[in-house]
């Protein structure tokens, strides 16, 4: 419940800034419907990223939990670490505006899913 209003909040900031004070990214990212789910992901990642996302959207019952998308999006900031045995990744919760369409991105209804960026530890 918690996660649930921090991320609503998240996107209503998101969506109420001017349209110059955030940038829109594009590109092709693994994105999760939820927090559980990414970080879900980051736990059973082996380097095999379709690996990990069949067996999160094998869990979640949904074939398409977490995928591959090309998308235009606009990143929020990182709220909390995911670990996996030998990874570390900032969940990072994102609003997709946008798919890459045959003729060029096609804008869509914000929509507020997660990815994860990996991150680099270093032993102290």
């Amino acid at each position: 419940m918690k996660t649930s209003a921090l991320c609503l909040a998240m996107l209503l900031a998101l969506l109420c800034l001017p349209a110059q004070a955030h940038e829109v990214e594009t590109g092709a990212i693994m994105v999760c419907d939820t927090e559980q789910q990414a970080e879900r992901y980051a736990q059973v990642f082996d380097g095999n990223q379709q690996g990990a996302i069949s067996v999160v959207n094998a869990e979640a019952n949904n074939p398409t939990a977490c995928a591959v998308v090309e998308v235009a999006f606009v990143a929020g900031p990182a709220f909390e670490v995911a670990r996996g045995k030998e990874h570390a990744f900032a969940v990072v919760p994102i609003v997709v505006v946008g798919f890459k369409a045959p003729n060029g991105i096609q804008r869509l209804e914000p929509t507020l899913v997660f990815t994860l960026v990996k991150l680099r530890e270093f032993a102290v």
